[in-house]
């Protein structure tokens, strides 16, 4: 099997390597080529990721090119992790909400809108050639920010494509540590959209261990997440750590101003990785990468591209996909994240249980913007970006909203074409 990762000099790719490496025997991979424009990037990230797998004893091969023709000619799967501008447009994202006292956040708020409009047509462009150049049947996996955004766009477009994040598999290994037991034996009760998702169900061999999580550990959990124990309890259900920017926003950013944007930070750690990866006589993943993000999205990559190759038949995956009827209040082809069945057809959702009020008029909201934001991604114009501001729940009044787009555009006039002459 050949896989193409695209951003594949991403310091998050020895992440991955590690987890192909660590599951040779079940994911036959033999090939894996990184493609990105950053040659310089490529000529570390490759062949410390060669290194990687020759430790493990994994036989696959690593190639590196700047070509995605050449990359994807005969790929098996595609990964996408792609960040259009840089940790320069990043740090853009999460600093100029704040002249309307607004979130600062690259996938959610004014930022995540700023995020969508310069990637949804960079990777539409990549989806065309990738159908062109490795065949309609070559499965998309998408772990490019906004997911469900993204995601939304490449299903609307028809292609085999879908969405993954790394916050559920995160959970899961949380609370198995907390209760106890294997990782594999909890499955969660996940659901809303990507980067608003609530757990409203913690099963462990068929019986809920949610109470037990609430009563005895919310505590724990709300250090990690930063939303407060008494919420949780009084939800009956625990929100993924993106929800504390809708729950506490105004403490956020207060906090926001007050230190160095999370662009700065990963862009030091960043620096460090690649001095780390460049040393010839490193040969395992380095503790530091721990810090850059993505906890665990190697162990959830790995799983979802060997369900979707046809590999173990049927598996259990918390997947970015259409809603299809499954949250009957939001729209069919709206992108949802929970439990899905996953095998080489698909994501097909898990029944959902009658979502609580207390956050389905949350999820339709966003799910509004979200169709709004791929609109603006695919059209342009001014008055689209304020429009899907003013739907956001963060933003949501016309004066902040007017503000806002205008300065999205002038941050990234040179990112988006219909921009350049605005």
């Amino acid at each position: 099997m050949k896989l193409t990762v695209v951003g594949g000099g991403s310091t998050y790719t020895p992440e991955l390597i590690d987890g192909i490496a660590g599951r040779r025997t079940s994911l036959a991979v033999d090939e894996i080529v990184l493609v990105d424009p950053d040659e310089h990037r490529l000529g570390i990230v490759g062949p410390f990721s060669q290194r990687l797998l020759a430790h493990a004893g994994h036989p696959a091969k690593v190639r590196t090119t700047t070509s995605l023709e050449d990359g994807v000619a005969g790929a098996s799967a595609v990964l996408l992790q792609l960040r259009v501008g840089g940790q320069q447009a990043r740090a853009s994202d999460e600093t100029f909400p704040h002249v309307c006292g607004c979130v600062g956040q690259e996938t959610t708020g004014a930022g995540g809108l700023a995020k969508a409009l310069r990637t949804v047509p960079v990777v539409l462009d990549i989806a065309d050639r990738v159908r062109a150049l490795a065949g309609p049947d070559t499965w998309i996996v998408n772990f490019t920010n906004p997911v469900g955004i993204v995601t939304r766009a490449l299903l609307q477009e028809g292609h085999k494509a879908i969405g993954l994040c790394n916050v559920a598999i995160t959970f899961q290994r949380w609370t198995s540590a907390l209760l106890g037991v294997e990782p594999s034996t909890v499955e969660l009760e996940h659901v809303g959209l990507n980067h608003l998702t609530w757990e409203r169900g913690v099963r462990v061999n068929g019986v809920d261990r949610l109470p037990e999580l609430l009563a005895d550990h919310a505590e724990g959990l709300a250090e990690h997440i930063g939303v407060d124990s008494a919420l949780m309890r009084r939800l009956n259900m625990v929100p993924s750590y993106y929800l504390n920017y809708f729950y506490n926003h105004d403490a956020v950013v207060q906090k926001q101003l007050k230190e160095p944007s999370r662009a700065e930070v990963v862009a030091a750690v960043e620096k460090e990785l690649l001095d780390i990866y460049a040393d010839p006589s490193v040969v395992t993943k380095p503790e530091q990468l721990g810090q850059r993000g993505g906890a665990y999205y190697s162990e959830a990559a790995v799983q979802l591209v060997h369900a979707l190759t046809g590999g173990a038949g049927a598996e259990r995956h918390v997947v970015n996909v259409q809603n299809n009827g499954t949250l009957p209040f939001l729209p069919d082809d709206a992108v949802i994240e929970v439990s899905s069945t996953v095998d080489h057809t698909g994501g097909t959702p898990l029944p959902v249980r009658p979502v609580e009020p207390t956050i389905s008029g949350l999820i339709a909201h966003v799910t509004a913007y979200e169709h709004l934001a791929l609109e603006a991604a695919l059209h342009g114009g001014r008055d689209r970006v304020a429009n899907a501001l003013l739907a956001h729940p963060l933003i949501g009044q016309h004066a902040k909203a007017d503000r806002l787009a205008d300065e999205l555009i002038a941050q990234n006039r040179d990112l988006l074409p219909w921009a350049k002459g605005a």
